[in-house]
């Protein structure tokens, strides 16, 4: 049986982009089935962080950047201000789910907002996305318009706000065995390898990995 992998994240979280990079490498040639979950870091109508303000900046060039380098991602702190509310594009990612295509939609997601710099939080951006990864454009942007996912995506939250009383972001679930922030392919391995050997005794709560509010906590 397949170790069952869930990763929490939210689009405008550089270090969850990051950890995609270690979590792809750790899984090859394992039995693994991973589920992308949505994560909100500042629910509408909370505001979001302008990069023209000093916060940003800062954590990007003391953090972000060299963690990027480190994993050799190519990412740059994208210049839409203020920064994209997720809600629509986690609704899409409903329906991409339904259809097939959340995991390459949510690769996507993080690619355009941090590579492209395009703002993910409008319904025809999100719709020419949906388009380039196979999605109907036209029901994809009926799905958003109508709010078709909108309850789905709200159940998304609750459970992990709620359920999994997640706190921080990424959050990768192993099986049993919560690891916050981003960890090495290294980690990443001696987790998979300890469900696979079904050695797990019970959760096992790792310590946070500090990232900045941005992201991790």
């Amino acid at each position: 049986m397949a170790v069952q992998i869930k990763v929490y994240s939210d689009y405008v979280c550089p270090f969850c982009y990051i950890a995609e990079v270690p979590l792809e490498e750790a899984m090859k040639g394992k039995d693994v089935a991973v589920e992308w979950m949505p994560y909100e870091l500042r629910p509408y109508p909370n505001e979001t962080l302008r990069p023209e303000d000093e916060y940003l900046p800062r954590v990007w060039n003391q953090s972000v950047y060299p963690m990027a380098e480190q994993y050799g991602v190519n990412m740059v702190l994208p210049r839409v201000s203020p920064q994209p509310h997720t809600h629509l594009a986690f609704e899409g990612f409903q329906y991409a789910k339904e259809h097939g295509k959340g995991n390459e939609y949510n690769h996507r997601m993080f690619k355009a907002f941090f590579q492209e710099e395009l703002d993910i939080g409008q319904v025809d951006v999100l719709m020419k996305l949906a388009g380039e990864i196979g999605l109907d454009e036209a029901e994809y942007r009926e799905a958003l318009e109508s709010g078709k996912y909108r309850e789905a995506h709200k159940q998304a939250l609750a459970h992990a706000y709620n359920e999994a009383q997640i706190t921080a972001v990424p959050t990768i679930v192993i099986g049993e065995t919560v690891l916050r922030g981003v960890r090495s392919r290294e980690a990443l391995e001696q987790a998979i390898t300890k469900e696979l050997a079904k050695q797990s005794t019970g959760p096992a709560a790792d310590e946070d990995m500090v990232c900045g509010p941005d992201g991790c906590d």
